[in-house]
């Protein structure tokens, strides 16, 4: 069994969430913040062996203010990112010991996973060293201008939309990142294949969503009762009910 270390992503500006109080990543969410609900996902696995979530220079006062407590009981580490989200990265894999041999670089706005799906996607890429869920384009796709008329209908086939967990060998990613010093890649995956490696799709589920908005909350909350619920091996602060977690 490979030994897994997770890249938590909380790194972005949520200049879409428009909420004055939260980035979307720290925002409550039944109970507690969307990016613990991410990361526990992983962290009741037996091939996670570490993870790193990565934020903004500017929230670590703040979050290690009101998730210190979380970090040191769950055994997660912290990484500082940059302007880039391939920067943010970068940084979270400098972190990772060198026993890892698979990397998972997950959204922390994506809290609805399911084991199933991660199951998944770390098989194909042990066996292939590149893979992401993702799920097919069904609805109708338009081009717009900028004055907001449709110029184009877009042919959907083939399309598919990247999600996260995306899992590659340390050794692919880490060369990966070396040939691209700009730090140009919007996604893992696009970074994989500039080195000419192929990437494996898995199917992913639109249960798997990304918090974008506040209105995401809402339908992440009842995603989330849907979902198997984890089992920790203990409360993820010092003052939590234990049987919250049963």
């Amino acid at each position: 069994m490979p030994n897994v270390g997770v890249i938590l992503v909380a790194a972005g500006q949520s200049s879409r969430f428009h909420d004055a109080h939260y980035k979307k990543p720290f925002a409550p969410l039944a109970g507690r913040a969307v990016w613990l609900h991410a990361a526990e996902k992983f962290l009741d696995r037996d091939d996670v062996k570490q993870l790193v979530v990565v934020i903004a220079p500017d929230d670590r006062e703040m979050f290690l203010e009101k998730f210190g407590a979380n970090l040191a009981f769950m055994g997660i580490e912290l990484a500082v990112g940059g302007d880039k989200r391939a920067t943010s990265v970068r940084n979270g894999l400098a972190k990772l010991s060198d026993d890892i041999d698979l990397v998972a670089v997950h959204d922390a706005a994506r809290p609805c996973l399911a084991t199933k799906w991660i199951d998944e996607v770390f098989t194909a890429a042990g066996q292939t060293g590149a893979a992401i869920l993702a799920n097919p384009v069904t609805a109708t796709l338009k081009r717009v201008a900028e004055d907001r008329m449709i110029t184009d209908t877009v042919d959907r086939t083939g399309l598919w939309e990247a999600q996260t967990p995306q899992v590659f060998s340390r050794q692919l990613l880490t060369a990966a990142f070396a040939a691209d010093a700009a730090d140009t890649a919007t996604d893992e995956a696009q970074l994989i294949q500039a080195t000419g490696h192929p990437v494996t799709v898995v199917s992913g589920s639109a249960m798997n969503l990304k918090i974008t908005t506040r209105d995401d909350l809402r339908l992440a909350e009842q995603v989330l009762k849907a979902l198997p619920k984890p089992r920790l091996g203990g409360p993820s602060h010092p003052f939590a009910d234990e049987d919250r977690w049963r």
